[in-house]
């Protein structure tokens, strides 16, 4: 009866010690969503920069198969080349060790309160409560996710005490104590810790379950060592799973993460117990403690990675020779569902494919402005075709915005995530009117009629307004730059101003017969899509402000401006005022 007692809760420890890491690593990733934005902009440094760069993400999610096959999704969308995922995958290696040694707490003796309240029996129940009025009853949403971190922590360490005293009674079976006597055996430790750890899908759980074994007392150095080799070749199955139906190089990627792991068990393995023959090492035969095996877990993979890490070209050629280059083009995806599992990665590549729709939709903007001055029927054709393509933009996009909604986030990414959709919904509006106006430049040159040279001038100056205030808002949006987007509202009132002028020197010519009523139609038409197109930049404009003030309205942020803000707001507009002029008529 006391067997199966200490099943259950051996079975009910591991669940919630794998609960625990899941929500503990979750909530770290939210918490630290603002550094792990700047990943992106990282990613093109040197190899050393990768390495560390692997062992910092995996260090905050707390998984080195998810950082991994958050790697492969970079590479799969273009992100990333090979050379510079490879020394990240390493990193990852390393940075996975973390879990372990917080997991060593739970061997800490000593009869000291300092000693004592290292132990996470007697801190846990104190970090627990902490995290339940963090999570319950703050209602910041940084707070929570602290107090998130805070109880996930104490449910694995929970868990992982309860497997220790599970496994415990085993250490007077003389079958348990044989079976670990047969993984001193390298080959068979390698399988079963390789088995074991791709079955459940982390590295760092499966010596959790080795460091809460060690609880007995029956296990050995000798054969925890080779169990943690395989430990690392297990985890590779997530990546490869991950990499199906990927592009070449991101199977390529998850190869390296295999042969990386593969070689340096090898190599390690030969290298250790050659040496073992020759120097008759005393350790290998001591009891593995909670100490110990995150000791030789960080030994090994420091090793692995010094031993391999000048070897990355060696590496990646092996790599191109298991996956071999097909006849075939590939499509790069450039939103990979890989990076959904990390909602602010995903988000920030989100901005960075809306700056490419952006581009694309400044561009045709930009060739159509040039049609009221010179028209050129080829243009046409040109300005559909790409404002086909930021349509495509636009629902792939969003698309995928809608799917990472769906998803566990923080309040800043979910906010930044409504505002994108917002955004690229805006930028898609631009090349509609962009496509209005070479219509109406379409049709006067189909009824080879033409407005005055007065109408034609006054077109030229709205024309540049409209190119400068495009330029205002696409930098904006690009770089996040808040001095272009406070520049926009300025402009945007210029430019209403000078609709209002038009519109009014228009009728008079209208009614002097200058221009016919024809012409004031198409005139009257294409003012309303200029001005529309900056009601759209000025939307932008707002949105970047409000996401750069944490959500601030625009309106709020037009209030609280000091004296010295308004005078720029005032000198911008006089300036604006000043430089797109009309003549009286």
């Amino acid at each position: 009866m006391d067997g199966w007692m200490n099943a259950l809760t051996l079975i009910g420890g591991l669940a919630l010690f794998l609960f625990g890491m899941n929500v503990m690593g979750e909530a770290l990733e939210k918490r630290a969503g603002g550094q792990m934005k700047k990943i992106l902009n990282s990613l093109t440094r040197n190899k050393f920069f990768g390495l560390l760069l692997g062992m910092g993400v995996t260090a905050v999610i707390q998984s080195s198969s998810a950082t991994t096959v958050m790697v492969v999704g970079f590479v799969n969308s273009g992100l990333m080349n090979l050379s510079q995922a490879i020394p990240v995958i390493m990193g990852a290696n390393i940075g996975t060790t973390i879990t372990s040694w917080i997991l060593s707490l739970t061997g800490i003796d000593g009869s000291g309160f300092f000693v004592q309240m290292l132990k996470p029996a007697n801190f846990t129940p104190i970090l627990a409560l902490i995290g339940v009025v963090l999570y319950l009853f703050i209602k910041d949403s940084k707070k929570k996710d602290t107090g998130l971190i805070l109880l996930g922590f104490a449910t694995l360490m929970f868990g992982m005490d309860m497997m220790s005293d599970a496994v415990k009674p085993l250490a007077q079976v003389e079958e348990f104590r044989n079976l670990f006597l047969m993984f001193e055996n390298p080959i068979l430790g390698v399988l079963v810790g390789a088995a074991v750890t791709a079955i459940i899908q982390s590295s760092s759980a499966s010596v959790g379950i080795l460091q809460a074994l060690s609880a007995t007392g029956q296990i050995s150095v000798g054969a925890t060592i080779p169990i943690i080799m395989g430990q690392n070749i297990g985890t590779c199955v997530t990546a490869l799973l991950s990499s199906v139906g990927t592009t070449k190089n991101a199977r390529r990627a998850a190869m390296v993460h295999l042969y990386f792991n593969i070689i340096g068990t090898a190599v390690m393995l030969i290298l250790f117990y050659g040496a073992n023959v020759i120097f008759d090492f005393a350790f290998v035969d001591s009891t593995a403690s909670q100490t110990s095996i995150p000791i030789c877990h960080t030994i090994f993979n420091i090793a692995c990675t010094a031993l391999l890490f000048p070897f990355n070209r060696g590496l990646e050629k092996l790599a191109d020779m298991t996956v071999r280059d097909s006849k075939r083009g590939e499509h790069v995806e450039m939103l990979d569902e890989r990076l959904l599992e990390t909602p602010t990665i995903a988000i920030q590549r989100c901005h960075d494919v809306a700056v490419s729709m952006a581009d694309i939709c400044a561009v045709s903007l930009k060739n159509s402005l040039g049609q009221l001055v010179d028209f050129d029927r080829k243009q046409s054709e040109v300005i559909r075709k790409q404002e086909d393509q930021v349509d495509e933009y636009e629902d792939m996009i969003g698309t995928y915005l809608v799917r990472i909604n769906s998803r566990n986030m923080s309040e800043e990414d979910s906010r930044e995530a409504t505002k994108l959709l917002h955004l690229i919904g805006d930028f898609e509006r631009l090349s509609d009117h962009a496509v209005s106006i070479i219509a109406s430049m379409e049709e006067m040159d189909d009824k080879t009629i033409h407005f005055s040279e007065q109408a034609n001038e006054e077109l030229r100056v709205m024309g540049e307004a409209v190119a400068e205030i495009m330029d205002l808002t696409y930098t904006a949006f690009r770089d996040n730059d808040l001095k272009a987007a406070v520049a926009v509202e300025p402009l945007e009132e210029v430019i209403d101003e000078l609709k209002d002028k038009m519109r009014a020197g228009h009728i008079r010519r209208v009614q002097s017969g200058v221009c016919t009523i024809e012409l004031g139609f198409i005139f009257s038409d294409l003012l309303t899509s200029l001005e529309r197109v900056s009601d759209h930049c000025a939307s932008i404009a707002r949105c970047i402000i409000e996401i750069s003030h944490d959500g601030l309205s625009v309106h709020e942020y037009m209030r609280g401006l000091d004296a010295n803000q308004q005078a720029v707001f005032a000198n911008n507009f006089r300036r604006f005022r000043e430089k797109y002029t009309i003549a009286a008529n």
